[in-house]
């Protein structure tokens, strides 16, 4: 589902408002679904992503879609600058320094493979976020670490420790579930 130009600026004023909000407050944006068009009302699953100085600086967001589009950025956003535990709340003076990135995902289907090696195969670099689970472990990375990570294995073998997997471990139970994203910057 592609936004105007219109709606994804929208989106992004939305969400450096949300963390102006934030720093103001201590709470997100309460958002007013009446004030905006249906495209950015719809359930959609959604990531913030804050850099500064080209650093990531905070990234929160969801893998299934549980909040109508312009709610899931405003709490994403706030949660990125002040609740990621990577890092410090954002102080006063850093939001003007924030570049927002916003990816909006789509609802993520299961990837069915017989062996590491086929499911290396499939992954498709710079289009594909994907989700690993084994047992309660999982993580998950959008397609824009394709970016730092540009080879499948090496990509696949990193998400396995996010998810707190060695990263040569395999077992026939590990599931794997793909998606894609429309980002906004």
């Amino acid at each position: 589902m592609s936004l105007t130009k219109d709606q994804q600026q929208r989106l992004l004023t939305l969400a450096r408002s949300s963390i102006a909000e934030g720093l103001k407050t201590g709470r997100p944006l309460q958002v007013d679904l009446a004030d905006y068009p249906a495209e950015l009302t719809a359930l959609r699953a959604t990531f913030v992503t804050l850099l500064k100085q080209n650093q990531l600086r905070g990234c929160i967001g969801m893998l299934e879609a549980t909040r109508p589009l312009a709610e899931d950025i405003a709490t994403n956003a706030f949660l990125a600058a002040f609740k990621d535990p990577r890092f410090e709340p954002l102080a006063d003076g850093e939001l003007g320094e924030l570049e927002i990135h916003l990816s909006l995902l789509t609802p993520a289907e299961p990837v069915s493979f017989t062996s590491e090696q086929d499911l290396i195969s499939q992954l498709q670099p710079g289009i594909d976020g994907l989700i690993l689970a084994e047992g309660h472990r999982r993580g998950t990375f959008l397609p824009s670490v394709w970016e730092q990570l540009p080879q499948p294995k090496q990509f696949l073998q990193h998400l396995k420790q996010k998810a707190g997997l060695a990263p040569n471990y395999w077992s026939d139970t590990i599931k794997a579930y793909r998606y894609q994203t429309e980002i906004i910057s």
